[in-house]
């Protein structure tokens, strides 16, 4: 086990429209919607979809399985005989197993079966997301539909609906204890450092090109923005410090509280020295630089960055 404590952190903007809806109400489909201070309401997609769209990628593109749960229990949860070793998924979004055991006990001549829980295992996320938070208001766009197409071939009246819409930019951040990839004391496990690099690159790449799916649309979750690195500590730095506005036709980052959260110093170093932009051209607009020149790249430099350096932390060359 590698015994250096290090983080690594990403705050990420994406562009997409309604990413996630709650129950609704009579024909209404509602989206997940938080209410500020300011009276507005940002629209979010919850960290668990997010994660679901994680792994859904990994299935696909990696090969990770999806069979590792169960519902033996009575609780659908991952299986027991299963280990991080098994499942990048439980490896870096953690787990719960619940143990029951049965005790029996002599009621007059009836024997009677008891089930009582005994013993819960747990093993808390190593990789932390937190919801996709809109950075641009809720406006009450409302898109009104039928099923006409169909209903007209039946000669039926169509039934009508309506859903909330919103297009904006996205913000999200991810966090990663490096330290505890691949270690599970549960059940005594450490995997080599080689196949903790590899699912760090995996989970980097899914990022990298992360999509949704929803009602009939496959939204682009690739970021346009994304600035992060590896630290002394695990912290979601820059969460909460991301945002943005427009003015002459244009969309500008608002730097202030990036800046002051680079001048933080932890350990010893200021977070700006450890810190990496990655950009897509012509979306956001500096007004002033926030790191070296050298410490900016595309959002595929980015990434490769990333790699470079976890490969560093766990001394695997690539």
């Amino acid at each position: 086990m590698n015994q250096t404590n290090k983080g690594l952190t990403i705050s990420l903007i994406v562009q997409a429209q309604s990413l996630n809806y709650g129950e609704g109400t009579s024909n209404v489909s509602e989206l997940k919607k938080f209410t500020r201070g300011n009276g507005y309401q940002y629209t979010y997609s919850s960290r668990q979809s997010v994660r679901y769209d994680i792994v859904r990628l990994a299935h696909e593109l990696f090969g990770w399985k999806l069979d590792v749960v169960s519902k033996e229990k009575g609780t659908v949860q991952f299986q027991d005989k299963l280990t991080i070793e098994d499942s990048p998924e439980m490896d870096l979004f953690g787990y719960m197993k619940t143990n029951k055991k049965k005790d029996k006990k002599n009621k007059g001549n009836e024997e009677e079966a008891e089930s009582k829980e005994d013993k819960t295992i747990t093993r808390s996320a190593v990789v932390r997301l937190s919801h996709l938070i809109s950075l641009e208001p809720f406006q009450n766009d409302l898109e009104f539909l039928s099923n006409k197409g169909l209903a007209d071939r039946i000669k039926e009246d169509p039934n009508i609906a309506n859903i909330e819409q919103h297009m904006s930019f996205y913000t999200y951040t991810i966090t990663i204890d490096l330290s505890r990839v691949g270690e599970d004391e549960n059940t005594n496990t450490s995997l080599k450092n080689e196949l903790k690099y590899e699912r760090i690159s995996q989970f980097l790449d899914i990022i990298k090109i992360l999509n949704r799916n929803i009602r009939g649309r496959q939204e682009n979750l690739s970021p346009l923005f994304a600035i992060g690195g590896i630290y002394e500590v695990s912290n979601p730095f820059f969460l909460g410090r991301i945002g943005i506005y427009y003015e002459n036709g244009k969309y500008f980052l608002n730097i202030s509280p990036l800046q002051s959260t680079l001048e933080m110093e932890v350990k010893g170093q200021k977070v700006k020295d450890l810190t990496y932009i990655g950009m897509i051209n012509d979306f956001f607009v500096l007004k002033e630089q926030l790191l070296d020149k050298e410490r900016y790249y595309n959002i595929e430099g980015f990434f490769a960055k990333l790699k470079e350096l976890a490969g560093n932390y766990y001394g695997v060359t690539k």
